[in-house]
């Protein structure tokens, strides 16, 4: 399926945000039908967070597609009277009642989350972590520990590593035996402790593992960058706006009156809430990401 026809069945779901245009040009017609970049906008606002594997460059015109595709069945519904239909006027409440909730969303949830917030919970969490230090290592794997200490003698007595890796290393993935960079957690704990443990430019006893015997060589040493605001502050204010869902929907239905009058969903509701299954949260949007 297409893109755009994938967003197409996507819109429902999604929250809008309002927004006001002083000039709100036409910027295509299909079969006369004026599409607005007003139409644009609310069309990036319904799933602009689905377009992430767009290049930013390509969204315009996928958000274009969408639009013209979006016409084409409300053009193509119109022309079979489906607005006469039965179902149309309940169909029309129901999103009328789904604008409703997206624009309380967006002022009550969205509209309540900031920078300001997101960057005070970068400065209590993240900012003060400390570095963690990495480093970038190289390695010839082998079956013996007779055969690592060879190996080994070679590298002292002025051999490339690079060239015996290629010779002698059973691990073929490792280019030269670059292991690149690689911090605590990553390796088995036993080649990991020795890693740890070398200085820059020396070579290591051999190492036993699972996978046979190594010889290693640390190249280089550093503190990993930690990440600045700009680079977290998309997922913080993300999960911001989850937990201030979670309080505002938590509030509401505590002061809501809530019947559920068809026994099988009332039963199947009360076994989850025996269970502590908490209710999905009120925007679809982050159905994925908790």
């Amino acid at each position: 399926m297409k893109l755009w026809s994938a967003l197409l069945l996507l819109a429902a779901s999604m929250s809008f945000v309002p927004l006001a245009h002083a000039a709100d040009p036409v910027v295509a017609r299909v079969n006369g039908f004026e599409i607005k970049q007003s139409d644009l906008d609310f069309a990036a606002s319904e799933v602009g967070p689905r377009l992430g594997t767009v290049r930013p460059e390509d969204r315009k015109r996928v958000l274009m597609q969408f639009m013209i595709e979006n016409e084409l069945f409300a053009g193509a519904g119109e022309q079979e009277k489906l607005d006469e239909s039965d179902t149309f006027d309940k169909r029309a409440a129901y999103h009328r009642r789904r604008a409703l909730r997206d624009a309380f969303f967006d002022k009550n949830v969205r509209g309540a989350v900031d920078d300001a917030e997101a960057k005070k919970v970068f400065e209590e969490n993240i900012s003060k972590l400390k570095p963690e230090q990495e480093i970038s290592a190289r390695h010839i794997l082998v079956d013996t520990e007779d055969e690592a200490k060879e190996v080994k003698a070679q590298l002292e007595g002025g051999s490339d590593f690079a060239k015996l890796a290629a010779e002698k290393s059973k691990d073929k993935n490792a280019e030269g035996g670059s292991l690149g960079f690689f911090s605590r957690g990553q390796m088995l704990k036993p080649f990991e402790d020795a890693a740890f443990a070398l200085d820059v430019g020396k070579l290591s006893e051999p190492v036993k593992t699972s996978f046979g015997w190594h010889i290693i060589e640390i190249q280089e040493k550093r503190n990993q960058e930690l990440p600045s605001f700009d680079d977290v502050k998309d997922p913080i204010i993300s999960q911001l706006v989850v937990r201030k869902a979670q309080s505002v929907v938590g509030d509401l239905r505590s002061k809501a009156k809530i019947e559920i009058l068809d026994p099988e969903i009332k039963r199947s509701m009360d076994d989850a809430a025996m269970r502590g299954e908490a209710p999905p949260l009120p925007d679809e949007e982050f159905k994925d990401e908790n």
